[in-house]
């Protein structure tokens, strides 16, 4: 009986620790909210240009499992010219690390350095 409690022990201990070693987080999904604030003189052209490629990334990356983005239209006033929020969830920290050295995230980023005055990015484990 002691062998069998033992090993039931040590059985949970291994679980625990490659749970921790791989950091997923069971039926959540990470969520790396991205904010973007346009440069004056920025054109609807250029900015469309920007979402439809930050748009693009879901289907050059597999590590992403939804995404979804759209403008401020808060009555607050309080969104500090940040004007387009992009929201790119992901199963695990080690997607996440996938895509942001990614070909096709780093070529969007060379498409939106030219148009982009300010970004803020928050990363977190979204609750249920």
């Amino acid at each position: 009986m002691k062998k069998i409690t033992l090993l039931l022990c040590l059985i949970c201990f291994v679980q625990v620790l490659l749970t921790a070693q791989n950091k997923t987080h069971t039926g959540k999904l990470l969520r790396h909210v991205v904010l973007f604030s346009f440069k004056a003189g920025s054109t609807p052209q250029q900015i469309k240009t920007v979402t439809d490629a930050f748009a693009a990334l879901p289907q050059k990356i597999k590590q992403v499992k939804a995404f979804e983005w759209g403008t401020n239209n808060s009555p607050e006033k309080l969104n500090q010219e940040f004007t387009h929020c992009f929201f790119v969830s992901f199963k695990s920290e080690a997607d996440r690390d996938v895509y942001l050295p990614h070909a096709a995230h780093l070529a969007f980023v060379e498409i939106l350095k030219p148009v982009l005055d300010k970004v803020l990015v928050v990363d977190y484990w979204a609750g249920k």
